[in-house]
């Protein structure tokens, strides 16, 4: 990662271990794109560190391959996703109904189809972002949270958060490859049409040579082994 830049500093928006697949911290754009603002985006799912190869679900990887899993067998489904900044809520559309299980083939199927065949001219965008919300943080940056799952999400446009606060559950709606929270900074509300803006995290754990170690204005990379714990956002 070679690209110079500034990041906005945000708090953490998720409790417990956490790993990044998608991050600015491997490469830029983090999704291979700079559509709907992803340029920066993060994805954060949870998976089984004792495990091999690190799953992100209970059952075993051939029934993950050939029939799916139940939502409920992903580790991060139905985790709670925080405000990491004070901010009003401008977006937040919910209702988009939820695969009923994770599978490989039918979630890249739709990926596909989802990002190559969106016409924002005539499509919505909850086919991309499926259950999603947008904070405007300042006037220059707007924060979203996507692929929340169908009836979690706790807020209603025009309604003031503060950082900490509850705003929804992590689902597996839209164009989502996975039950994951996917996180971005961008300079409009507008999805279609916004630039990503860089983000840099004030606090997080990484997990290194055997024992926890606190980063502070940190970007997790797609190795890290990261945590925020809840007594940390108790002590805040």
């Amino acid at each position: 990662m070679n690209e110079q830049y500034t990041p906005v500093i945000m708090d953490f928006p998720l409790r417990g271990e956490w790993f990044s697949p998608n991050t600015p911290g491997a490469r830029i754009p983090s999704h291979g794109t700079n559509r709907f603002g992803t340029r920066y985006a993060y994805d954060f799912l949870q998976v089984d560190w004792k495990r091999r190869g690190h799953p992100s679900y209970q059952t075993h990887w051939l029934n993950y391959l050939l029939f799916g899993v139940p939502l409920q067998k992903c580790y991060c489904w139905g985790e709670n996703i925080y405000a990491p900044c004070d901010g009003t809520v401008v977006d937040a559309k919910d209702n988009h109904r939820e695969r009923s299980r994770a599978h490989l083939i039918s979630d890249m199927f739709v990926a596909v189809r989802s990002s190559h065949f969106y016409n924002p001219r005539k499509d919505d965008i909850q086919s991309i972002a499926g259950n999603h919300i947008i904070i405007k943080c300042n006037e220059h940056v707007y924060a979203a949270f996507a692929h929340l799952q169908c009836g979690s999400i706790k807020v209603i446009a025009g309604q003031k958060v503060k950082r900490g606060d509850v705003l929804g559950k992590i689902g597996h709606s839209g164009n989502s490859f996975f039950p994951h929270m996917h996180f971005q900074l961008m300079d409009d509300k507008d999805m279609n049409s916004a630039q990503g803006v860089p983000c840099a995290f004030k606090q997080y754990e990484v997990f290194r040579n055997g024992r926890w170690e606190t980063v502070k204005k940190g970007i997790p990379t797609d190795m890290d082994r990261i945590r925020f714990p809840h007594s940390a956002a108790a002590q805040r």
